[in-house]
């Protein structure tokens, strides 16, 4: 199961028989970006408390985090037969014919001039039975129509992958790097304090004591523990990739970890001179991929 990304589109446009040779037309779109949680939005036409309830719990069992907008858009024309209002027709009939003969008039009505009434062409909206049919419908669709939401998310996801594997090759060569640095690293940092320990106190000193000094700050020093976390995170950082499922939280979590080790690596080596300058290089390096990862892993489910 590779990892998936919370990025994602779908819309499908459908006809539903109402009958009478009649359809309801109506399109179906999700759209998903990122977000700590699964939050859900709808916007649906009135009338649709229940099928609001129904859509909820699949996303619910379909999805895991993410911010999603579904839109349900229906062609009102499609619900509507095109008809008229018999009575306000049939009044103003009644009302020319009755103005013709009590004035002597000749003529006969315009039917036109009486479509045009305000209120005299209208639709025989189905109510009811068209929005039981849109339920039904979209009940159907819904299921489909997320695999589509969820099949580009998985490519979305890929791509996302691809990327974090990268920056933990490069996260891998440069402690890598470090590690054949740290033994001279740390006989030039152990050679700095006794020249320096040696300068301060004279000629006459208890070399004994100072070399027993020089080996406590350089244990202090010592950036082993943080090169072996660094790579311990690494290979854990890649075992949830292949697991995939829902992996952003941990690996945001991984992510913040491999970043406090190479802090506490840099703090650690900071004022050596010589290579030591290249494992600053390469613990800065590790900074910026690691920043890198996390602007990727906030969009990963």
């Amino acid at each position: 199961m590779a990892v998936s990304s919370m990025t994602g589109f779908a819309q499908v446009q459908i006809r539903a028989p109402l009958g009478d040779e009649q359809q309801l037309s109506y399109t179906l779109a999700v759209k998903s970006v990122n977000h700590r949680f699964l939050d859900l939005q709808f916007r649906l036409p009135s009338g649709l408390d229940a099928l609001e309830m129904e859509l909820r719990k699949v996303l619910k069992e379909q999805l895991v985090r993410g911010h999603v907008d579904l839109t349900l858009s229906v062609d009102r024309s499609s619900q509507a037969k095109a008809g008229y209002n018999r009575e306000l027709i049939s009044g103003y009939l009644a009302a020319f014919d009755a103005a013709r003969r009590e004035h002597y008039l000749e003529g006969e009505p315009d039917l036109n001039a009486a479509l045009r009434l305000p209120g005299a062409l209208q639709g025989e909206d189905r109510g009811n039975d068209s929005l039981a049919t849109l339920a039904a419908s979209v009940l159907e669709q819904i299921g489909p129509l997320l695999e589509q939401l969820k099949a580009m998310r998985a490519r979305e996801g890929d791509a996302l992958e691809a990327i974090l594997r990268g920056t933990l090759d490069r996260l891998a060569a440069a402690t890598a790097s470090v590690a054949e640095l740290r033994s001279e690293i740390e006989q030039r940092y152990q050679e700095r304090l006794a020249q320096r320990l040696a300068a301060a106190v004279g000629p006459e000193f208890n070399q004994q004591r100072v070399l027993e000094e020089v080996a406590v700050l350089v244990e202090r020093s010592d950036i082993s523990e943080e090169l072996a976390r660094m790579t311990t995170h690494i290979e854990h950082f890649r075992e949830l990739l292949s697991a995939g499922g829902e992996a952003g939280k941990k690996l945001d979590f991984l992510l913040q970890e491999m970043n406090r080790e190479a802090n506490t690596l840099l703090s650690k080596t900071s004022g050596v001179s010589g290579k030591g300058m290249r494992i600053t290089e390469l613990g800065l390096a590790m900074k910026a991929e690691i920043e890198k990862a996390r602007e990727q892993i906030q969009n990963v489910e």
